[in-house]
């Protein structure tokens, strides 16, 4: 299983709003491209004291690294810039592939 791994630190302001669209609007559009069969959100508990905002882990699973890239390749880009002039600056995202062992 690969494991698409995407980091976000969400500024405070925008926080629940991003939260409720992540939920409702873009995970669902991911899903809905046939590359991935399950996903997680999880938000990180750690964060240090001073930081600013929150930080989530949104997980895409998929069967093969062919699916993933087919992804990235083809889909990725769009997502990812209805993300971005979304919320632009107030949400910082990196990204990250695992192999499940």
């Amino acid at each position: 299983m690969i494991v698409y791994n995407v980091t976000v630190n969400v500024a405070q302001e925008v926080a629940a709003e991003w939260l409720e669209w992540m939920k409702a609007d873009h995970i669902p559009k991911v899903m809905a491209t046939g590359h991935f069969v399950n996903s997680k959100m999880l938000k990180m508990l750690s964060e240090h004291p001073d930081a600013d905002g929150s930080t989530y882990a949104i997980q895409y699973y998929s069967n093969s690294i062919e699916e993933l890239n087919n992804y990235l390749n083809n889909k990725a880009s769009a997502l990812q810039k209805e993300h971005i002039d979304k919320y632009g600056d107030r949400c910082l995202a990196f990204r990250t592939i695992l192999e499940e062992i």
